[in-house]
């Protein structure tokens, strides 16, 4: 199959963006990467969590003004951290003759991770973008790694990763080209 690219924009919704360790940021890097998809004709599909505190129709539960998508974007709803299971994303990028995957969004550990995984058993490469994603700001105690740890970590296995016969990559959002594999 030719080289068919689509950027993820996963879980970017108000009441997360709240809690996001360098949301404006990472916010101005995906929309950065929108800009250079949308010119390049690569679709952007964006991923809405939904369930929990984040109730459909509510203020935490839209999108980020900056990456709000236009009416030709599509948008999946999902109920898990896996934006695959029980919704339509295999089905709107097999549709869409995608062949690689573009993973950003909220959380690093969680969503992200997930998603970008499960693109893997479905058949899709994985282009992991190491400064569009992010996590919960949170201390560096207890339970859980701080945001720079989390994030560098998750980087750092997407660079390592082996799946066969797929390609898997963590590269930084000015080195991805929408125009090569």
């Amino acid at each position: 199959m030719p080289y068919a690219p689509a950027l993820l924009v996963i879980d970017m919704q108000n009441a997360l963006a709240a809690i996001s360790y360098r949301a404006a940021e990472t916010v101005a890097v995906i929309a950065g990467l929108r800009e250079r998809a949308k010119a390049a004709g690569v679709p952007v599909v964006t991923i809405q969590h939904q369930g929990g505190e984040l109730e459909a129709g509510t203020e935490g539960w839209q999108i980020v003004p900056e990456l709000r998508p236009s009416a030709d974007e599509v948008i999946v709803h999902k109920t898990s951290a896996d934006g695959f299971l029980h919704t339509e994303l295999d089905k709107t990028l097999k549709a869409l003759g995608v062949t690689e995957v573009v993973v950003t969004g909220f959380a690093t550990e969680i969503c992200v991770d997930t998603t970008a995984r499960q693109a893997l058993s479905h058949q899709y490469d994985v282009v992991l973008v190491a400064d569009g994603h992010t996590t919960s700001e949170r201390p560096d105690t207890g339970e859980f790694a701080s945001p720079e740890r989390s994030i560098a970590h998750h980087n750092a296995i997407f660079r390592h990763i082996d799946f066969p016969g797929r390609r898997v990559r963590a590269v930084p959002a000015a080195e991805v080209d929408f125009t090569a594999p």
